[in-house]
């Protein structure tokens, strides 16, 4: 689904200066590099915004920038990966900085220029952040996440709207404003932040993080293991990752954070954004990295999303058969789940037997499912035209003219698709069988 995304945080620029190795030097163990090229990117927030963009999102950054050639060619940059700079008036200049790359492997980083004051956000990146379908703070320590009028439109987005917003903290940088949905430290980081402790476990750093910051939820990333989430009243898990050996990781942590915040837009099933962060950033490190990344390239990949929905309260062999059944027609599948109410008007009082929080992590935790969105009305067509998905799938012996969703999912070129029912299993079957042996 297209999400309007508003990147907030710190703007680097990026060179990756590489070249050919044939040789070392001879009075010290290091490489020559022979006819260096150099390689320009928008880092930081800048990058987060760009990978966010090549998704298919819309989005807007607000950053400081300084009065330069460097940050010149940021805005350059962004315009042309589809990212809508709105720039916050800051002193000083531009920090850029210039990795030294030999044998596809980083070897030295130069780094120059220094921030100055910023000035207050400006109203048009006021009313920008208010808007958006999800708020992602990239914080790189130059001192954007401090300015008191963004602190305060923060905080009453975290706090009164259901508007997601995440924080990639920064040691330098300013705290999480409370109520955030997501805060994405990584291991070094969140030891930083909780300090002086008696445990090292990545689990006790995340649950302590929650109740420090006031978020919702907090996500330590720990590289080739995956990552580990921690909400408010439940225990921390480990979400794992596939390896994928010893790559450049460099911008990684932005593939994540720009991953998860799309996919927190209108799903209140953050194990499932983090299991969807987890596997992007995985293929990201695995395809190159920052250093392979090419914005109007990324951009004109598609790739299938499918939705299915139902109320999946007692999760069974025949939900999963369905389940497998819509992966096979894309590349990305979102569950529409009916929320606690919405069963109960569908269902009656007795219902639903597993509350949605549980039912919405036993669906993310399927290798088949992508994402969790919960709704609350009856039927899923308003939640399907913000997904607005390529394929509408539904279990049984419907005729596609049939289902209400068919003529929806015309309106932007998508279709339906019915899948066979598997006879025997049933929810309602399932509570039957077990009330009769109970007796």
């Amino acid at each position: 689904m297209s999400v309007r995304m508003v990147v907030v945080g710190d703007t680097l620029l990026d060179v990756d200066v590489t070249g050919d190795v044939r040789r070392r030097l001879p009075e010290a163990d290091a490489p020559v590099i022979d006819d260096p090229r150099e390689r320009l990117r928008p880092g930081g927030a800048g990058l987060a915004a760009a990978l966010a963009a090549a998704d298919g999102h819309d989005v807007v950054l607000v950053t400081a920038l300084a009065a330069d050639a460097a940050s010149s060619r940021i805005h350059e940059m962004c315009r042309d990966a589809g990212v809508n700079v709105l720039a916050v008036p800051q002193d000083g200049s531009t920090p850029v900085k210039r990795r030294i790359i030999a044998d596809q492997q980083p070897v030295a980083r130069l780094d120059e220029g220094a921030c100055g004051s910023i000035a207050p956000v400006p109203a048009d990146a006021l009313d920008a952040i208010g808007a958006a379908d999800a708020v992602l703070v990239s914080d790189y320590g130059q001192g954007l996440s401090s300015v008191d009028n963004l602190r305060s439109a923060l905080t009453g987005i975290a706090a009164t709207t259901s508007t997601p917003v995440v924080w990639d903290p920064h040691p330098r940088g300013a705290a999480p404003t409370p109520g955030v949905r997501l805060a994405t430290p990584n291991r070094a980081e969140a030891a930083g932040f909780v300090g002086r402790v008696a445990s090292t476990d990545p689990s006790d750093h995340a649950a302590a993080l929650v109740g420090a910051w006031g978020a919702q939820a907090v996500c330590v990333t720990v590289g080739s293991d995956g990552a580990v989430l921690a909400e408010r009243d439940a225990a921390p898990q480990l979400i794992p990752t596939q390896h994928v050996g010893p790559h450049d990781t460099c911008g990684a942590g932005d593939r994540f954070a720009a991953t998860v915040t799309a996919s927190l837009a209108g799903t209140v099933a953050t194990e499932a954004a983090v299991k969807t962060a987890v596997e992007a950033a995985g293929d990201f490190v695995a395809s190159g990295g920052a250093a392979s990344f090419t914005p109007v390239e990324r951009r004109t990949e598609e790739r299938t999303v499918v939705a299915t929905g139902g109320c999946f309260d007692l999760l069974h062999a025949g939900h999963i058969a369905t389940l497998q059944a819509a992966r096979r027609l894309g590349q990305r599948l979102v569950v529409c789940l009916n929320s606690d109410e919405s069963v109960r008007r569908l269902k009656g009082e007795d219902r639903p037997l597993v509350p949605e929080r549980d039912r919405a992590r036993l669906l993310a935790a399927l290798d088949c499912v992508d994402d969790v969105v919960v709704f609350d009305e009856d039927t899923p067509v308003d939640v399907l035209a913000r997904i607005r998905p390529h394929v509408w799938v539904k279990g049984g012996d419907y005729a596609e003219k049939d289902l209400p969703e068919s003529d929806l999912l015309a309106t932007w070129g998508g279709r339906t698709v019915v899948v066979p029912y598997h006879d025997g299993h049933s929810t309602t079957s399932l509570i039957e069988t077990a009330r009769a042996t109970s007796v």
